[in-house]
C-alpha cells in the first residue's frame, strides 16, 4: 500500500526518505503532514540547536518512532497570539500560547 518516497528537507535540502513503514505509523498516528526535515534536522531541531546538524547519513532519532513531533498552530484564547500546539485543537477547549500557559495556576 505504502511506498518509499523522497522528500527535500526544508533546512538542510538533502533529500531524505519516508519511507513505507514511516508512511504506515504516520497514517496510524493521524498524523496528514509529511515530515519537513531529514531525520538529522529533526533531532538537531528537537535537541534545541537549530536547524543544520551537519552530520553524516545515518539516521537519528529516538523517543517514540523516531520523528518529530507534529505541532499545530491555532490562536491563543487569552492574549490573541499565535499558540503553537502538539495536538490538533478541536474548538471545544481553550487553547493558550507558551506564555499564557506558563501564567495560568497550576492544578497538580
Amino acid at each position: 500500500m505504502y511506498q518509499d518516497e523522497f522528500l527535500s528537507c526544508v533546512d538542510c535540502s538533502r533529500q531524505f526518505t519516508f519511507t513505507a513503514g514511516e508512511q504506515e505509523f504516520f497514517a496510524q498516528k493521524g498524523f496528514q503532514n509529511k515530515p519537513n526535515r531529514c531525520p538529522e534536522c529533526r533531532a538537531a531541531r528537537k535537541a534545541g540547536q537549530g536547524g543544520r546538524s551537519g552530520g553524516g547519513g545515518a539516521r537519528s532519532g529516538g523517543g517514540f518512532g523516531g520523528g518529530q513531533r507534529e505541532m499545530f498552530t491555532a490562536t491563543c484564547s487569552r492574549c490573541g497570539g499565535v499558540a503553537e500546539v502538539p495536538f490538533q485543537p478541536r474548538g471545544d477547549k481553550p487553547v493558550y500560547c507558551r506564555d499564557c500557559f506558563a501564567s495560568r495556576p497550576s492544578y497538580r
